[in-house]
């Protein structure tokens, strides 16, 4: 059913009069006619009768003018439902955020908020691995990654750069130390990420870099986790510089480590010339416009134990 024959017909009834209806539809009235007589001849039924200088509705002209009506409003919502979209009057985005990450995407979440109000954000939750994954296929259409990934497969938007510090109990060896060599904990307990973490490999490699594998004790997924088994002497753990900054200066010791130098370098990461919608655009503008220039320290308030290295985002 041609939905220009139903809205013609839908006018006519309105108006009594073909001649009406084509001035106010701004055709020719045997143009409203050739389309209602086409309307008639599919459903295979009159739907309008004259009775004098009155039209009168069949039973089945009846039927068609009713749910026409509801048809017609359909359509005229769902323009206006994507012409919002263009505009982002509403909509949803889902963003792929990571357990070690997400405290960095507040400042955009709380701008974006802002500016598209009716747009609802949908946090997935997932490692760095599982959202880069969830990208290649197609399932997300932006999300927190930790650098490097495969720059043929995600575009990126760096928007920290951070060492990782050693994390100990206060009291130990390292009180006196200004950093420490990686290598220098070959023999210590380590409490380690997830192993479904990016930022698991990073570790992994950085140690075989230093001539170890590390000996495992604990993994999590959640930095908070990871300090409380520290302070509980279950091993070391090497956590982001800006998670350190959250740490009790009175019961844990963090230290730089060195040789090598471990980075913690979060981006957004979106696919390679895959389709962005018109919602994740303005989010990844936000994006750009807030997360490359904020500050580290103010996203991560703490009690400051002194000044942390790379404390602003690089």
């Amino acid at each position: 059913m041609e939905l220009r024959a139903l809205r013609y017909f839908v006018e006519v009834v309105r108006q009594q009069s073909f001649t009406a209806a084509a001035e106010h539809m701004f055709v020719t009235q045997p143009t409203i006619s050739k389309m209602v007589k086409s309307l008639e001849d599919e459903i295979g039924s009159p739907l309008l009768l004259r009775d004098g200088r009155q039209m009168v509705l069949t039973d089945a002209g009846r039927i068609v003018y009713q749910r026409g009506q509801d048809v017609l409003a359909a359509h005229a919502q769902l323009q206006a439902e994507l012409a919002d979209l263009d505009t982002l009057g509403r909509g949803e985005l889902t963003i792929g955020i990571p357990p070690m990450g997400g405290a960095l995407f507040t400042p955009a979440i709380a701008s974006f908020r802002q500016r598209f109000p009716k747009v609802e954000l949908k946090l997935f939750e997932q490692g760095s691995r599982g959202i880069e994954a969830a990208l290649i296929a197609g399932e997300l259409e932006l999300g927190g990654v930790l650098q490097p990934v495969d720059p043929e497969l995600i575009d990126v938007l760096p928007i920290a750069s951070q060492p990782l510090m050693l994390v100990a109990r206060a009291g130990s060896r390292w009180d006196d130390a200004s950093q420490v060599a990686l290598g220098d904990l070959a023999e210590e307990p380590f409490v380690f990420y997830g192993e479904s973490l990016a930022l698991n490999d990073v570790v992994i490699n950085a140690c075989r870099t230093a001539g170890f594998a590390p000996t495992i004790v604990s993994r999590s997924g959640h930095w908070d986790f990871m300090a409380a088994m520290v302070l509980a002497g279950v091993g070391i753990a090497l956590l982001p510089a800006p998670y350190c900054r959250r740490l009790d200066a009175a019961q844990f010791t963090c230290r730089p480590v060195v040789a090598p130098e471990i980075l913690w370098e979060m981006a957004v990461g979106w696919r390679r010339n895959g389709y962005l919608s018109h919602a994740a655009r303005a989010w990844l503008e936000v994006a750009r416009q807030t997360l490359p220039q904020q500050n580290v320290a103010a996203v991560f308030p703490a009690p400051d134990f002194g000044a942390l290295p790379g404390d602003v985002a690089r």
